[in-house]
């Protein structure tokens, strides 16, 4: 394959993209853990609660600061490696973009500082208010940035002028494009299912280095409890999700199933190596008719192929592919997860079960993995548009000589790779501390002794002065 500037600056983008989008999966997860935490602690007064509102409130920092610094270079490659794009679209995600800074970034930029260093500076109410805004914040940030994506896919409520350049003729179907509102509930389950057994495998790790300890059983608890609601439900939504892409992008479909021929009564391959030169799949293992069962919910119902474009109107097939797959492996191995977790409750075996434990610390990462298989699903099933139906992506590329974009890759692997090797050993280093619970200790001073060596190492670990 040839690298000319075009592909090396996709490549650029995706590295960057996908370096960005771990932390604000975690951050919007984890910002909704600690507001309840934090709720359970002010009506409960169970210092459980509170020992895992102060612990997980180390890692969030971190992984917050590292998205915030991770973001900005996206914004800035818009302009130097898709300028033409830049100019196309800034009528629309120009405003979008906009709209999540005013409403989300300074919204929890505003309350941040609060929530991190607020503890007995604030009352108690408005600590817990600080970090709710912090959390709906996340959410928010999430609403228009996949707002801005989802209308990429979905283009609606803009026209094309002569000029090659988006006009706005209803914000309301910009916004609300028909993609849109499946592609947010499936990113925000994807961010709470990612940190349920990002709490459940460091919870199960402390477990095994002492079962008596209540704030590991707890967060054990309630992760597997959240991820039992919210598997089955990711589920469901992402069947939806489906039938949506089918309506929409009938050609992303047919890259994620491996289907070349418009079929009837199509297959599940459950696995296969795509062949893009020869147009077919190699070493296909199939159900049949499971394809068209699941996607149009009609054992014979009609699945449009890849066949039924040009060739320069496909997607990368293998990538697609293997990734959908991926996904949906790990979706079912959560769910699993939490099923199996369900029973060892019932069972009593829970907080014993050293194998149970060892396999969730396994699935740690099993979150992230899933969401950015996730991404490249949607991204490159895309391709070749930028704007699905409106603007070629290859067309929509700067002219930067292909050395210059080469250096800058280079350059972003190098210290991309040096920075997240850095916030692994920070949060590996926060993780490995579970605060204990001391029954003699009065809570008020408690809370000053916690909170105190809280913001010491959030200081030292964080480069956030106090």
């Amino acid at each position: 394959m040839e690298m000319d500037g075009a592909l090396l600056s996709r490549i650029q983008f995706a590295w960057t993209v996908s370096f960005h989008i771990l932390f604000p999966t975690i951050t919007i997860g984890l910002a909704s853990y600690l507001a309840i935490m934090e709720g359970l602690w002010l009506k409960t007064r169970n210092p459980v609660y509170r020992a895992q509102l102060l612990f997980w409130i180390k890692p969030f920092a971190v992984t917050f600061g590292m998205g915030v610094v991770s973001g900005i270079v996206l914004s800035y490659e818009f302009g130097t490696n898709f300028s033409e794009f830049s100019q196309a679209t800034s009528t629309v995600l120009g405003p979008l973009l906009t709209y999540e800074v005013l409403t989300a970034f300074f919204l929890e930029a505003g309350f941040l500082g609060i929530m991190l260093f607020g503890w007995n500076r604030v009352s108690e109410r408005m600590h817990f208010v600080a970090t709710v805004i912090v959390a709906i914040g996340t959410i928010i940030s999430a609403f228009w940035i996949l707002a801005a994506n989802s209308w990429m896919q979905t283009p609606a409520g803009a026209v094309l002028d002569k000029q090659g350049v988006f006009q706005v003729v209803s914000w309301m179907e910009v916004i609300f494009n028909p993609s849109f509102p499946y592609r947010l509930v499936h990113m925000l389950l994807a961010s709470f299912l990612t940190v349920s057994f990002l709490i459940a495998g460091v919870s199960a790790w402390h477990i095994r280095k002492d079962r008596q300890n209540p704030v590991a059983q707890k967060g054990l608890s309630v992760a597997l409890w959240a991820a039992l609601v919210l598997a089955p439900l990711q589920a469901w939504v992402g069947d939806l999700h489906g039938l949506n892409v089918l309506e929409h992008q009938p050609i992303k479909v047919a890259a994620m199933e491996g289907i070349w021929e418009t079929e009837q009564g199509a297959g599940l391959r459950l696995f296969a190596v795509p062949d893009q030169e020869q147009e077919t799949n190699h070493f296909e293992v199939k159900i049949p008719y499971l394809a068209s069962l699941i996607l149009t919910h009609d054992a014979q119902g009609t699945l449009q192929g890849l066949k039924s474009v040009p060739a320069d109107e496909r997607p990368p097939v293998a990538v697609v592919f293997y990734s959908f797959r991926i996904m949906v492996g790990i979706g079912m191995l959560m769910l699993l997860a939490a099923v199996v977790g369900a029973w060892l409750r019932w069972r009593g075996n829970l907080y014993s079960a050293n194998w149970f434990h060892k396999g969730l610390q396994w699935m740690i990462p099993a979150g992230l993995v899933a969401t950015l298989a996730g991404w490249y699903v949607v991204e490159v099933g895309r391709q070749p548009w930028l704007v699905h139906g409106f603007l070629r992506t290859n067309d929509m590329v700067s002219a930067h000589p292909e050395q210059r974009v080469l250096f800058t890759l280079i350059l972003f692997v190098i210290v991309y790779s040096l920075l997240f090797a850095v916030y692994l050993y920070f949060m590996c280093k926060l993780l490995k501390r579970l605060p204990s619970i001391d029954a003699t200790v009065d809570e008020k001073e408690s809370i000053k002794s916690q909170s105190a060596e809280y913001l010491t190492t959030s200081s030292t670990t964080t480069g956030i002065p106090s």
